[in-house]
């Protein structure tokens, strides 16, 4: 059994690192592919809004499918979907071409995030002990592999149907490769979970209060992830007078934090539970954030959004796996509603902070985040393990 888990988890690694290198390679090819289809910057933001939609519609479709014919199927098939979607962009040659092949990507990209999240509580179960935020840690790796593959390819001279192929071939091998170690839904029960599994059916649920709820905060808390993501090295650039390259330092400070405290956050969740984490996690997000707006100097901003990432890190993976273990027979339905709500919050984010800015300074708009970060402390006790996740209490009791 545990061998079993063990492939399985490493499967699971393979998928999100996966997923994080191949937005990565769009995100990082997305000059080169702006210029080759001749369209304007605020058409692009246009285009962009179709991954969004695609990305929502395949998290909603793929959630009960996963429920009803199991991860084990629905991952390989969404990565293989993923992986062959992201050289679309690359052969895009006008705006209504790319607008289909961001709206493909999105969809590829929303069925494979449910998925494998899906099967990340699966594997969480087996484990009875938290592991979900090193996936999300694996994601992040996936984008700085990106980064770092993207920048050497354009020195190079690539052209993106190229790079993009290449990765796509490289998607579909490690989908073929990683596949077989997928957990059947048996294999992540114990003994003990016999008689619960008994009663699982693929008959509609209707999706609890609760779940909304943990949706909610995914909004809120994906937004903060969203303001930092296109409005840090504006806040340094435009606010602080930083030089350009300092500026930039303002989101790698923040994205470095958050990997490395997702690599940590799984061993502090079993020791103190997850509602220390989400709790005592807003609540350095909110001062860190804080702390960058008000900061008169660069580099307590830095150490401010170093702090906030660092804050964050922890708080989607446990609201992830609240959703997940609330009910088994329905946990890709229910992580579908969490993760739709929280990639619509991380698209308002920079959606919501730019109309901000005609009435008040960027540093300023900050406030609604950080008041964001606040109420997910707050309410915090929403994922406490009693009221889901007996399981894994039971795990933490012995």
């Amino acid at each position: 059994m545990d061998r079993y888990l063990r492939a399985g988890r490493l499967a699971t690694f393979a998928y999100f690192t996966l997923n994080g290198f191949l937005m990565g390679m769009w995100i990082v090819h997305i000059p080169v592919i702006e210029h080759r289809a001749g369209i304007s910057h605020a058409l692009l933001g246009w285009l962009l809004l179709l991954l969004g939609a695609g990305a929502f519609a395949g998290m909603q479709a793929t959630g009960p499918l996963t429920d009803r014919f199991g991860s084990r199927m629905v991952v390989p098939l969404s990565a293989a979907l993923c992986s062959a979607a992201v050289v679309l962009p690359g052969l895009a040659a006008n705006a209504w071409a790319l607008g289909v092949a961001l709206l493909v990507l999105g969809v590829g990209n929303g069925c494979l995030d449910v998925s494998m999240n899906a099967h990340a509580v699966q594997v969480e179960h087996g484990y009875r002990r938290p592991v979900m935020s090193a996936f999300h840690a694996a994601f992040s790796i996936g984008g700085v592999l990106a980064a770092l593959v993207g920048a050497r390819t354009l020195s190079w001279n690539w052209s993106p149907v190229t790079t993009l192929g290449a990765v796509a071939l490289v998607g579909l091998a490690i989908t073929a490769l990683a596949a077989p170690a997928l957990l059947r839904p048996a294999a992540a029960r114990r003994p003990m979970d016999a008689a619960a599994a008994a009663p699982v059916v693929n008959a509609p649920r209707k999706t609890p209060r609760h779940i909304w709820a943990l949706a909610t905060l995914a909004l809120m808390i994906m937004l903060c992830e969203g303001v930092a993501n296109d409005w840090s090295a504006l806040h340094l650039r435009n606010v602080l007078d930083a030089p350009a390259a300092t500026a930039a330092l303002a989101y790698g400070s923040f994205a470095t934090t958050m990997t490395l405290g997702r690599l940590l956050a799984d061993r502090v969740a079993a020791r103190f539970g997850p509602v220390a984490i989400l709790r005592h996690g807003a609540s350095v997000a909110a001062l860190g954030l804080t702390a960058a707006a008000l900061s008169p100097w660069i580099p307590l901003a830095l150490i401010g959004w170093a702090v906030f990432g660092a804050g964050l890190s922890g708080c989607v993976p446990q609201l992830f796996s609240a959703a997940g273990h609330t009910d088994q027979g329905a946990a890709g339905t229910n992580v579908s509603r969490v993760a739709g709500l929280g990639y619509l919050g991380m698209l308002a984010g920079p959606a919501v902070i730019g109309p901000l800015t005609h009435v008040l300074p960027l540093n300023l708009t900050f406030f609604l985040p950080a008041s964001c970060c606040v109420i997910a402390a707050a309410t915090a006790g929403i994922v406490r393990p009693s009221r889901h996740t007996p399981a894994l209490l039971e795990a933490e009791a012995v």
